[in-house]
């Protein structure tokens, strides 16, 4: 019961980081887009933590230095290359505009509700490890997904939706993150084993995420002195995940 309520709990604060969208109405866009490059630095230092300080040694700890717990991460870098390569899914931080367009609205919100499920699966499984485990990979996932959502919204009001029908269609499109934390747990409770394919999976998925949609967005700024406050954001993102693993060992 303990991990359906932690999952279920999680999932939902996960699902209401879609209403964060509104923001981009109350900030003015030079200001919005600066803000929106603090937090991507923030996300990707945070998920390449979550991936490297608690996911990996966590599968290792638990099953060993497997070959296939190497397979499985690479496994999971492939998967989310396929689904960004074919499915045109891609995450994307800063709001669409004449020069950064975005797919259309209907394309984005089924990439967001395919992200969104990916997203319930992990925290369940996270949760089915340990507590500490699923708590803080919840914590990676709501600081991806903040500047994630503001981003969405942004595409759906350029598609001339009206700002209520917009937040109502990434709310709804976030709900399927519950969907993939009961999957997860469901299967996870039947499926022997199935940490060692989720886990290592996770971690190649956050890593191509984080290399290979954060990092580029990131390398867009070359003035020297925004480049530098955001390796301090991004040194912050990963102190954060390495200070939750030290109170944990204490």
């Amino acid at each position: 019961m303990g991990v359906w309520l932690n999952s279920m709990v999680s999932v939902i604060v996960v699902s209401l980081i879609s209403l964060v969208g509104v923001l981009a109405l109350l900030i003015k866009r030079n200001q919005l887009n600066k803000i929106l490059l603090w937090l991507v630095s923030f996300s990707a230092g945070a998920l390449f933590g979550g991936a490297f300080i608690h996911l990996i040694p966590e599968v290792v700890e638990e099953y060993g230095c497997q070959l296939c717990v190497s397979l499985f991460l690479l496994l999971g870098i492939l998967v989310f290359f396929v689904l960004e390569k074919f499915i045109q899914w891609r995450h994307c931080h800063i709001p669409t505009s004449k020069t950064h367009p975005h797919p259309l609205a209907f394309m984005n919100l089924i990439g967001d509700g395919f992200h969104n499920l990916i997203d319930g699966m992990i925290i369940g499984g996270a949760y089915l490890a340990n507590f500490h485990l699923g708590l803080t990979t919840t914590i990676a996932v709501i600081l991806h997904e903040i500047p994630q959502e503001i981003g969405d919204f942004g595409v759906l009001l350029h598609a001339k939706m009206s700002k209520f029908k917009a937040l109502t269609f990434n709310f709804l499109s976030a709900l399927t993150a519950i969907l993939g934390a009961v999957i997860s747990i469901l299967i996870g409770t039947r499926l022997e084993n199935y940490l060692l394919f989720l886990l290592p999976l996770t971690a190649g998925g956050v890593i191509y995420i984080a290399g290979s949609d954060l990092i580029p967005e990131l390398h867009k700024e070359c003035a020297p002195s925004k480049s530098f406050i955001q390796l301090i954001w991004f040194v912050l993102g990963i102190a954060v995940m390495l200070s939750l693993k030290l109170l944990h060992l204490h």
